[in-house]
């Protein structure tokens, strides 16, 4: 074909423009905040495990069996859906309602309560060698006790109170809410509003409910102890909870970095959060990124081959598709249940089964990358020929950092880095065609570096960015790249740094999530 002079001449001037727009600067994206939730043990999202609902009963001595640990013994009804434990004389009693499985939360929707006694969860095997109970005393419809008792071999080991903020005169009603950490646990009222914490225990050192042991052998009962009295019961349930606030919000991808696009929907790992570091739990969520209809997938725990299953956390997962295998880097935040024996560093883990539903186990193996190290981001970059991993040391502050490896779970040697300034949430995506790593601060701002050689690239420009004035800033980016033929091409989910309300001590209990749609 033939093309005129003159309009050769213009594609010609032209042509440097189709290329420039082609790959945009990662700092001349505009982030437009879309919509912002904070999920808190929210009921929509749950994943149910088991329950007890009084309505559906039929058969109560099979469905759910009860013991009496008295002589004397109380009454069990079921009716009008709802489950009456009655009794003028002082009984104990249990009732089955599940299985047990120690990151599960379990609540207790009470409509009365009369005269003086405990109601809450007892944990046992079927011989009831070991039992752990988290109980609520109450006095004439007043909380006026909470606490935790652990029994083994009939010998008690531990009986204390756990309470918090309990001054005697609340009154017992709603819903209890059992939040159970793995190697603590933390015990919420919910009546109107916002649930309110009025207790917590750090229990690992009596008994470690991670140990494979439990989750096997345990199973989950109804508590009630009347002197004179009776409870009223809705409902009683198991779940996997989005618990109090999400964080560590990561795009799951594949091998090379290129974000996982399953059904219309990106996926995350997302910190469900409980309370300190050994607390939290490894959440999977999906997402339309054209709407803001966040789902709770499911929940990861890390197996060691040593009979303990870990809630590791801040985890990047991504299916290689050369050998069909999901894979990632994981942070071991659970040594600080047992820090005289572990220490925290960073793991290698690998399923063949998907682990993104339901409650899945991924297999987990330390590689020497032992430390202050968070955040991890690994891919296979097909032109270095290299795994590249871009993660955040402690020196002096969390600085970030890239390393490199001919292998994806081990032997890794740093390339570039430590940064200027403070980092965290750091992850690698594609802008255009080019990589870069972006990194969340606690400077207010967003830092974009080149990759892999972290050179400075400028920061994220955001309408109304995940923070106020006051609020901690060491978000984390999570800026994605759609396919064309979205109504915008770039998606970014992040998280506030607001703690939960009245928990007692140091905690890590952030945040509310944000989502982002970029435009350049």
């Amino acid at each position: 074909m033939n093309i005129p002079r003159p309009f050769l001449v213009i594609l010609l001037f032209l042509a440097p423009n189709f290329g420039s727009y082609g790959q945009p600067a990662p700092d001349a994206i505009h982030f437009v905040r879309q919509g912002v939730r904070r999920l808190i043990f929210d009921q929509d999202q749950a994943i149910p495990l088991a329950a007890l609902k009084p309505g559906e009963i039929v058969g109560i001595a099979s469905m759910y069996p009860t013991s009496h640990y008295l002589s004397a013994q109380a009454d069990v009804l079921a009716s009008e859906n709802k489950l009456v434990i009655n009794s003028r004389q002082e009984t104990r009693t249990s009732i089955w309602f599940g299985g047990f499985n120690p990151f599960a939360t379990y609540t207790l929707d009470l409509a009365s309560t009369s005269g003086e006694g405990e109601v809450g969860f007892e944990f046992t095997d079927a011989g009831r060698r070991e039992q752990v109970y988290v109980t609520v005393g109450f006095k004439a419809g007043a909380m006026i006790a909470a606490r935790l008792r652990i029994v083994r071999e009939a010998a008690v080991v531990a009986d204390e109170s756990i309470a918090t903020h309990l001054t005697g005169t609340e009154k017992l009603e709603g819903r209890l809410i059992l939040q159970m950490l793995g190697s603590g646990l933390v015990l919420y009222r919910q009546d109107k509003g916002l649930p309110v914490a009025i207790g917590q225990s750090d229990f690992n050192r009596y008994l470690d409910l991670r140990k494979k042991e439990y989750i096997h052998a345990f199973q989950s009962k109804l508590f009630v102890q009347l002197k004179d009295g009776q409870v009223v019961i809705n409902a009683v349930e198991s779940v996997l909870s989005t618990g109090n606030g999400l964080a560590d919000i990561r795009a799951i991808t594949y091998e090379n970095g290129d974000p996982y696009l399953d059904q219309g929907r990106l996926w995350y790992t997302m910190s469900i959060r409980g309370r300190a570091l050994p607390h939290h739990i490894q959440g999977v969520f999906s997402l339309n990124p054209t709407v803001f209809d966040l789902k709770m997938e499911g929940i990861i725990v890390f197996d060691r081959q040593d009979g303990i299953l870990r809630n590791e956390v801040a985890s990047h997962l991504f299916y290689d598709r050369t050998v069909r295998t999901w894979r990632g880097l994981t942070t071991g935040f659970s040594a600080y249940a047992n820090p005289d024996k572990e220490k925290k560093q960073l793991l290698a883990v690998e399923s063949k089964r998907d682990p993104r539903f339901g409650f899945s186990v991924m297999n987990a193996v330390p590689f020497g990358m032992v430390g202050d190290i968070e955040d991890p981001h690994v891919l296979f970059d097909s032109t270095a020929q290299k795994w590249r991993m871009l993660t955040c040391e402690n020196q002096n502050g969390y600085k970030a950092i890239v390393l490199e490896s001919d292998y994806w779970d081990r032997g890794y040697t740093r390339i570039a880095g430590p940064v200027n300034h403070n980092s965290t949430g750091t992850s690698i995506q594609k802008i255009g065609d080019k990589r870069y790593c972006f990194s969340g601060s606690s400077e207010r701002e967003i830092f974009i570096y080149t990759y892999p050689d972290l050179q400075p690239a400028g920061t994220l420009k955001m309408d109304l960015p995940p923070w106020d004035a006051t609020a901690g800033t060491r978000v984390w980016p999570n800026v994605v790249q759609l396919p064309e033929g979205y109504p915008f091409r770039y998606v970014a989910l992040m998280m506030d740094r607001y703690n939960y309300p009245g928990l007692q001590g140091p905690h890590w209990t952030y945040g509310a999530v944000y989502l982002y749609h970029g435009y350049d």
